[in-house]
């Protein structure tokens, strides 16, 4: 009998057509980081269902699109007060030029007041901010003073996962943290690479997250 009718005789490319591992693995491995890179900036948004509390605090930053949130959740009669952080920089070192300036605090109460929040509702909280660090310990601080320990935390969308996040790692023991997104904020969870701006958030969350998880060993610039 010839010898390829017995099967004795492996063809040269047999090897070729074994199965590869790796190349399986490799598949597997770029369709999820595929997956995790669309679905991230869905995934950096975080919020927590709406529910009354003894103050609405507003993140600084993105203004005026948190303050106007701030006075939406006002106007819902979730809170009696809206609280804004202040901070004492550039002020400070603008004053030493002889360059007036007034702080984001000082519009967002502007803001709020036109959009009906009583100027006796709002209140600036004390020690000045540098930093979300700082931030999220001041309005700690306040809310533990409360009778129900609960305070309503406006900040972006992007920005929410990381709040909650700080507030777990710096002052769950204060109280609780509702935190919210402004409702027509701007970002593109579903194509947040498609901007400089998205893509610049996302990058800033993701490894602002990765460093309060490793328990905050950077610090933020003061």
């Amino acid at each position: 009998m010839l010898p390829f009718l017995t099967g004795t005789i492996l063809p040269s490319n047999q090897q070729e057509r074994k199965p590869r591992p790796w190349l399986l693995l490799g598949t597997f491995l770029l369709f999820g980081l595929l997956t995790i890179f669309v679905n991230l900036g869905r995934w950096l948004i975080r919020e927590d269902p709406l529910q009354h509390a003894s103050a609405i605090a507003v993140l600084s930053g993105r203004m005026p699109s948190r303050a106007l949130e701030a006075a939406r959740i006002y106007r819902g009669g979730y809170a009696p007060e809206v609280w804004l952080t202040h901070s004492t920089e550039p002020g400070a070192t603008l004053a030493k030029l002889s360059v007036p300036f007034s702080g984001e605090d000082v519009y967002d109460k502007l803001i709020l007041m036109h959009e009906g929040v009583p100027e006796n509702a709002i209140r600036i909280l004390d020690p000045p901010i540098q930093n979300t660090e700082d931030e999220i310990n001041t309005i700690a601080r306040a809310v533990h003073q409360q009778p129900d320990r609960k305070v309503i935390i406006v900040s972006s969308k992007v920005h929410t996962r990381r709040t909650q996040a700080l507030w777990n790692r710096l002052s769950a023991k204060q109280g609780q943290a509702i935190v919210r997104g402004v409702s027509d904020d701007g970002f593109d969870a579903a194509h947040w690479w498609s901007n400089t701006t998205d893509v610049l958030d996302v990058v800033r969350e993701v490894l602002g997250l990765i460093n309060v998880w490793a328990g905050l060993p950077l610090r933020p610039a003061s």
